[in-house]
């Protein structure tokens, strides 16, 4: 039997022993963690499991009333660190609570493990089979689903031009996976929602190529990837019956004799031609693929989701997840998802203009705006919006600002976050 380490809620301030306001006090093999309710209870939780995390607990249990299944996930996440997890007992609850938390831990970690992992140890194919084998393992069955990975030449030959010139530059083939969930089993049935990540599974920028403090995190380049499929996976667990559709655009951009060059011009599908002015823009060259082959099945919603933009972070740090979108209603929807499960959402401005400011001499678009004081992570939108054939509505870009953290801080470990998984899971599912 486990020697836990248990830890209990109180909203009685702890003694001033443990200083003025402080947060956990102690006792043998157990803490106490003492809530302010004129503050957010979950900041509180998760950011005393940060505290507990740095002791080296070998394992932690929940004890004790005022827990309920938010602040104990909040504990979890604040809990988890790249290099064991969270390993923590959720306490005596009900079975439907148990069946929540464990349902989430087990994906939501599996997203942050993803992210966290070296570039060598996950090439664009891996990433589309670690995709398809976490969809396979909560699916009571395989019946519902059906997938493709398509490779290296195969994309040229069918016309994803973006990806194959992006992941050239690699010996390890650019791959995209396409996932049909169909739970209905009418091949028939409407796509109620095609889901299009971003999965560059390690960025040197390319030619524009990056400084090394800005090239060391970009193994978590393929954060929207990992997070969209955590969200379909999180659906599909909890009774999705929506036929969706997922498509991971993959691949590494690296400088070779091959790579892809400043100056070339990419046809694509829809005919749209886009000069590559910085390689370092090369996540919505890619993305351009995904929402072009989602929408040969006319989903009826499209949610992308990419770590896309310098200028996403600036506007609002590590904290936020950003949403760019022309769609008010589904906007307001995706926010009060987001409030739901406390993760936190920033729209970002997009409009018609935006779509004038990616001008070329040489083509219908460039990848990056022109002049100065352009709004990047909207003119970013602009692009993939040359690719929606109604980007006006159902489509919602999220910017994933809040993916990764670069260095640990009161809420979070050092990595992947899982972050926006629950809202957008929220969003199939609703």
């Amino acid at each position: 039997m486990s020697n836990f380490f248990c830890v209990s809620l109180s909203f009685e301030p702890a003694s001033s022993v443990w200083g003025n306001n402080a947060l956990l006090s102690f006792s043998e093999a157990q803490a106490v963690i003492h809530l302010d309710d004129s503050k957010s209870l979950v900041r509180q939780v998760q950011s005393a499991a940060r505290k507990l995390d740095s002791m080296s607990l070998e394992s932690i249990k929940l004890q004790g009333e005022h827990w309920d299944c938010e602040l104990r996930w909040a504990f979890s996440q604040g809990l988890f660190n790249a290099k064991k997890g969270a390993n923590v007992h959720f306490g005596e609850i009900d079975e439907a609570q148990l069946q929540t938390l464990t349902s989430r831990k087990l994906i939501v970690e599996w997203v942050r493990n993803t992210i966290n992992l070296g570039p060598e140890a996950l090439s664009p194919e891996m990433l589309c089979t670690k995709a398809v084998d976490l969809i396979k393992h909560v699916l009571a069955d395989n019946k519902h689903l059906n997938y493709q990975i398509i490779s290296g030449e195969q994309l040229q030959e069918q016309g994803f031009h973006g990806t194959y010139q992006v992941g050239k530059g690699s010996e390890r083939p650019p791959a995209m996976l396409q996932l049909d969930y169909n739970p209905t089993g009418d091949e028939n049935a409407p796509v109620e929602f095609a889901l299009v990540g971003k999965g560059i599974t390690f960025d040197s920028g390319g030619y524009s190529l990056k400084p090394s403090g800005g090239m060391a995190i970009m193994k978590s380049d393929m954060g929207g990837a990992a997070t969209l499929t955590g969200a379909l996976a999180l659906a599909i667990v909890n009774g999705l019956q929506k036929r969706v559709t997922l498509y991971l655009c993959c691949a590494e951009n690296l400088v070779s004799g091959s790579a892809f060059k400043l100056g070339d011009v990419i046809t694509y599908k829809n005919g749209v031609t886009a000069e590559v002015l910085n390689s370092d823009a090369e996540g919505r060259l890619v993305l351009a693929d995904g929402l072009l082959a989602a929408q040969e099945d006319n989903p009826k919603r499209i949610i992308d989701a990419a770590t896309l933009t310098g200028s996403a972070k600036m506007a609002v740090g590590r904290d936020y997840n950003c949403l760019l979108t022309m769609d008010d209603e589904f906007a307001q929807f995706a926010s009060e998802c987001a409030k739901t499960h406390n993760e936190m959402l920033w729209r970002l401005p997009f409009e018609d203009f935006h779509m004038q400011q990616i001008s070329s001499s040489f083509a219908d678009i460039a990848n990056i705006h022109s002049g100065e004081g352009m709004a990047g992570a909207s003119t970013a939108t602009a692009f993939l919006a040359k690719f929606v054939k109604t980007p006006e509505k159902d489509w919602l870009h999220f910017d994933l600002s809040g993916s990764y953290q670069m260095g640990g801080n009161a809420l979070w470990a050092t990595g992947g976050k899982g972050h926006g998984v629950l809202m957008i899971s929220q969003i199939l599912s609703a």
